[in-house]
């Protein structure tokens, strides 16, 4: 080629190099203005011209990432920097195409990139620390973060992004503060509000949290984050119908939203919406499965279903993803408290107090687990934690007087309250008697007790000012102590359990009148009961209730036995049932004139035995010193211990316990088998087989 040819040639290369940066500088302009798809179309024009110009593959990578195309963006701005390896714009654009598409360790090396051709870069230095957050290297993220606004101090994107990591190391308090100084650079932004909000939630402070992440709505009504951490707060204030609303709005806006996922499955819990709960909980994990939260709160869902050995595998899932997660160690308590391993989930209990020493759930459990095992002294103590959990702090009564520990009462007057359900105060209303003498006492009981239990003995003494119904107006006092706080007060072991029964005693005129009633029914005389309370607006202790509880038509075996009489002592909705026994059993329902547990006493007080599940009525028969079987659940309640027949408690109990989870036919056969052997004369059974050393 001549001279005059290669400056032909030269000129006609600089006329196209120019009309490509005419055409790349127009889509610029566009771009700039926000009008997308005409900056595209300039840009598509330059590219076709010329493929290989890395600046304007730059260009469009970025466009198609902002357009949401993160798949295409990532291969052109790969090419772009693969020609030009030397622009950190385009190695930082890479970045976050490549973060969008969840490939946050590939982010990493091209923010890296960028920051070593421009190490003052700080919007990469921001972005470097959000994606190595999200690849787990927390860290590092915070000193990247903290680069950034060393580099830029009025960035509020940086420090807003600094809070969420220094959340994510368990550091809410600094969390709040980087938070609260994004916004007083940006009042009006909805992504510091509502990390602000998350770190407020962590600190316990979730009356702040929730205003912050309602400050967030305001600013943005659909951002799918502030509706999830609104609804993780309002779960956390026991309010798990608006928490799920919450979460459902941040799933409409999001369905693909593990945390959302996870956090409804706790609240449809915590409503005892079992079933919707495992959904939602297998959901989360379907889009995360390594995501410990959701395996823990699977497992409690799984627990509460009845599948306790599916919880605890799902609680040591959890674990094995975070081993010192001491709500999953907890959990996973609960559920080998429920599986009959009492040393087991004691050790994960303690595991949780040594991780979170104020978790009021990990003492309450380990009570649970130490109390079952029979080890009073120290389970009493933790039971003090119950009042702390969340199915109790309603309840609490938070007096002024202070909580009564033993100590000497001199001519103080003392309050003894009822706490939890008819059953717990009918147990422990024994150790009223054995308070002091010289005590002042007013006793608050439930109000189907009161005409009971005011036959205690004492009652009538002067020590005893007054007996009154719970919702009454309470006199003045100077101490106060729950009835189940008692034992520990008294200092109660194994061996010292306060056992003499009866002490409780119907009263004789209205029992004269029910013998009479009962005496034209033939054989023994046995009264059943079958379902316990619905206690409602405690899903706990519905879960409870649902399990303790059978139909009328799960005891026919016990009709099977000749020479029985039954006489219902159902009451509640279940009570319907004995208008339709089993066939062939003899049900007799006299309730109608039961209207209180001082008309159960006299009626119980002319019966052979009570056969019951774990109710208020199976804690009465034992009070009154009347022979009663209890058909027991396999995950039995602390109070009835392991492994026995018997009961401390009670001298005349005897126990039928299912040998496995849900297995009441082969308790109520054994039941039933007993029950034909006392008909025929067999008096024996009506002693538990250890108690007579028969077993």
């Amino acid at each position: 080629m001549n001279r005059q040819q290669r400056r032909a040639a030269s000129k006609q290369h600089h006329a196209a190099g120019l009309a490509q940066t005419q055409l790349a500088a127009e889509g610029l302009r566009h771009h700039l203005a926000g009008r997308l798809d005409l900056a595209g179309a300039l840009y598509m024009k330059a590219l076709a011209e010329q493929p290989n110009d890395a600046g304007v593959l730059h260009l469009l990578g970025a466009l198609l990432n902002q357009q949401g195309n993160a798949p295409q963006a990532v291969e052109l701005l790969a090419k772009s920097v693969a020609i030009n390896p030397n622009n950190p714009e385009a190695w930082s654009n890479l970045g976050v195409a490549l973060a969008a598409n969840g490939r946050f360790d590939e982010a990493v090396n091209a923010y890296r990139h960028a920051i070593a051709i421009n190490p003052g870069y700080a919007e990469v230095h921001n972005n470097l620390g959000n994606a190595l957050r999200n690849s787990g290297q927390i860290d590092e993220a915070v000193t990247c973060l903290q680069r950034a606004i060393a580099l830029k101090p009025n960035y509020p994107e940086a420090r807003n992004n600094l809070g969420t990591a220094l959340r994510d190391l368990g550091r809410p308090a600094e969390a709040e503060a980087s938070c609260r100084q994004a916004l007083r650079l940006r009042p009006n932004y909805p992504e510091a509000h509502t990390n602000l909000g998350a770190a407020l939630h962590a600190l316990g402070r979730l009356a702040e949290a929730e205003a912050s992440c309602r400050a967030a709505l305001r600013l943005r009504p659909n951002d799918p984050e502030a509706h999830n951490t609104l609804g993780a707060t309002l779960w956390a204030l026991d309010r798990p119908a608006e928490a799920a609303a919450s979460c459902r709005q941040a799933l409409l806006l999001r369905p693909d939203y593990p945390e959302a996922h996870n956090n409804l499955g706790g609240a449809l819990w915590a409503l005892g919406g079992l079933a919707e709960a495992e959904v939602s909980c297998r959901e989360a994990l379907r889009l995360r499965p390594d995501y410990p939260e959701a395996h823990a709160n699977l497992g409690n869902a799984l627990r509460d279903l009845g599948r306790p050995a599916e919880a605890e595998a799902s609680c040591r899932e959890a674990l094995r993803l975070r081993p010192d997660y001491s709500d999953a160690h907890s959990n996973l308590g609960a559920a080998l408290y429920i599986l009959g391993r009492p040393a087991e989930a004691e050790a994960s209990c303690r595991e949780a107090r040594r991780l979170r020493p104020d978790y009021p759930d990990a003492h309450t459990n380990l009570a649970h687990a130490l109390l079952l095992a029979g080890r009073f002294e120290e389970g009493w103590t933790e039971y003090e934690w119950r009042w702390k959990t969340r199915q109790l702090l309603d309840g609490a009564r938070n007096f002024p007087a202070p909580l009564w520990g033993g100590e000497a009462i001199g001519d103080r007057v003392i309050l003894l309250h009822a706490e939890q359900g008819l059953g717990d105060t009918l147990q422990f209303c024994r150790y009223v008697p054995l308070m002091p003498s010289v005590a002042r006492i007013v006793l608050e009981v439930q109000g189907p007790l009161v005409r009971l239990l005011s036959q205690l003995p004492g009652i009538t003494q002067p020590g005893i000012t007054q007996i009154i119904a719970r919702g009454d107006s309470l006199p003045s006092f100077d101490l106060h102590c729950p009835l189940l706080s008692l034992p520990r007060a008294f200092g109660t072991t194994l061996d010292t359990i306060p056992a003499a029964t009866p002490y409780l005693a119907a009263d004789p005129a209205r029992a004269a009148d029910w013998r009479e009633r009962l005496a034209h029914f033939d054989g023994l005389r046995v009264g059943l009961v079958w379902a316990g309370g619905q206690r409602q607006g405690l899903p706990s202790q519905v879960i409870t209730d649902r399990r303790r509880s059978i139909a009328l038509d799960a005891m026919a075996q016990l009709g099977e036995a000749s020479g029985v009489s039954f006489i219902s002592l159902q009451k509640g909705e279940p009570a319907a049932q004995a208008a339709m026994p089993p066939r062939g059993m003899a049900l007799h329902d006299l309730t109608a004139d039961l209207h209180d547990f001082a008309d159960t006493a006299a009626l119980i007080d002319g019966l052979d035995l009570v056969i019951s599940v774990d109710t208020a009525v199976a804690h009465l028969a034992g009070a009154l010193g009347k022979p009663v079987w209890l058909l027991n659940r396999f995950d039995t309640d602390w109070r009835w211990l392991l492994n026995r027949d018997d009961s401390p408690w009670y001298p005349t109990l005897r126990q039928f316990r299912q040998p496995g989870p849900g297995d009441w036919t082969s308790a109520i056969s054994a039941a039933r088998d007993a029950l034909q052997r006392l008909a025929a004369g067999d008096r024996d059974q009506l002693r538990p087989c250890q108690a007579m050393k028969r077993c």
